[in-house]
């Protein structure tokens, strides 16, 4: 997205975009969510996400093929595993971050998947790993909405871009969620 290496120019600024159908498709699914998310910060080959999901490797193939044909996720170079068989892994590409309006292309179940997919990570990891909390009410007009929504996604991805900085340090996840309260 940015220059060449080594042109001296600093790299463009990626921002978000509406995702296509194919990319919001692909993101409707909560083990596609998961799969990306673990791809993320390292190669894992069909098995080891098998592994990871408690799932069988076929049913994370597929899955796996959604999110390839989507550009979401890209082969890895293949590997030699420790018994000497070779490995494919892959490894997500960074851009389901910066898509907005996944739910609207690919019809309102999308909508649930991420949460979904949160939800679960939450429950593997318990609620002692809960570092930051913050319940809220507000009343607010659809313009107030919109303009919440891009103050917290501007902050946001203040850290998303300069994440490569920090990544020694431990790994969060996060969401942030605003619902119409029920009448």
């Amino acid at each position: 997205m940015g220059e060449p290496e080594g042109s001296g120019a600093a790299p463009r600024p990626r921002v978000r975009r509406p995702a296509t159908v194919r990319e919001a498709k692909a993101l409707a699914h909560p083990l596609r969510v998961r799969i990306l998310r673990l791809c993320l910060t390292r190669e894992l080959t069909n098995k080891e996400l098998a592994d990871r999901l408690e799932t069988t490797p076929g049913t994370v193939l597929y899955h796996v093929r959604q999110l390839v044909e989507a550009g979401l996720l890209v082969p890895a170079p293949v590997r030699t595993g420790a018994s000497g068989a070779l490995e494919k892994p892959y490894r997500a590409t960074g851009e389901s971050w910066w898509l907005d309006n996944s739910d609207a292309a690919a019809g309102p179940e999308a909508a649930a998947a991420p949460v979904e997919a949160f939800l679960q990570e939450l429950g593997e990891a318990g609620l002692e790993s809960v570092r930051a909390y913050t319940r809220f009410a507000l009343h607010l007009s659809d313009e107030d909405v919109a303009e919440l929504d891009r103050r917290i996604l501007a902050v946001l991805d203040e850290y998303v871009v300069t994440e490569d900085q920090r990544a020694d340090r431990p790994h969060y996840s996060g969401v942030f969620l605003l619902h119409r309260l029920a009448e």
